[in-house]
C-alpha cells in the first residue's frame, strides 16, 4: 500500500514507496502522477474523437517489452510531443507519422543523452495543473543523466534503440 501527501494545494504529492517488498522506508519522493494525469485529461478534452495519441503510447509500450527503455521514458516523449504537435495531427491518418516522431525523438534524446522531465521546470502547462513555484521554475531533471555519465550505458541504450527500430520496422512492414 502507498500513502501520499499533497504538497500544498498543488498537483504534486510525496508518496511512500517501499524500497523492497516489506521493507519500510523513510524516503518519500515527490510524484508527478497526478499532474501527468491532468495533462492527459487536458489533451483528451482538446483532441478530436479519432485522436490516437494513447494508441501510439500503447503501441510503443508493447514494442518495448524485453528492451531496457521504461514506459515512463516513452510517456515522457509522448507528452513532450503532445505539447508541440497540435492534437489535430494525432488522428488515424497521422498515426504512422506520429510513430516515426516518437521513434525519432527517442533517437535524438539518446544521441544528446538528454530527456527532460516533462513536469518539472515546464512553465507552459495548462492552468488547471497546479505546481509549486519551485517545481515550475526548476531546471528539469535529465532522465538520461545516467547515459551522459556512463559511456557503456549510452552504448547499450543506442543498441536497444536499434533493437526497437528493428521491431518497429517488422511490425510496420510485415513479410508479404
Amino acid at each position: 500500500m502507498f500513502f501520499g501527501v499533497r504538497r500544498g494545494d498543488s498537483d504534486i504529492f510525496v508518496s511512500s514507496q517501499p524500497q523492497y517488498a516489506g521493507t519500510p522506508s523513510t524516503l518519500w519522493p515527490e510524484t508527478y502522477a497526478v499532474a501527468e494525469m491532468k495533462f492527459f485529461q487536458y489533451i483528451a478534452r482538446q483532441a478530436p474523437s479519432d485522436s490516437l495519441y494513447l494508441r501510439c503510447l500503447q503501441f510503443f509500450s508493447r514494442l518495448l517489452l524485453g528492451i531496457g527503455f521504461s514506459t515512463y521514458t516513452m510517456k515522457t516523449i509522448v507528452m513532450h510531443l503532445l505539447h508541440t504537435i497540435p492534437v489535430s495531427q494525432w488522428s488515424r491518418r497521422h498515426f504512422l507519422r506520429r510513430l516515426i516522431d516518437i521513434s525519432e525523438s527517442l533517437r535524438l534524446s539518446l544521441e544528446v543523452k538528454r530527456l527532460n522531465h516533462f513536469i518539472v521546470g515546464n512553465q507552459r502547462l495548462p492552468e488547471e495543473i497546479s505546481l509549486p513555484r519551485d517545481v515550475q521554475m526548476a531546471e528539469p531533471p535529465n532522465l538520461f543523466h545516467h547515459l551522459a555519465m556512463d559511456p557503456v550505458a549510452h552504448s547499450q541504450g543506442m543498441g536497444e534503440y536499434l533493437d526497437l527500430q528493428r521491431r518497429l520496422v517488422a511490425v510496420l512492414k510485415p513479410d508479404d
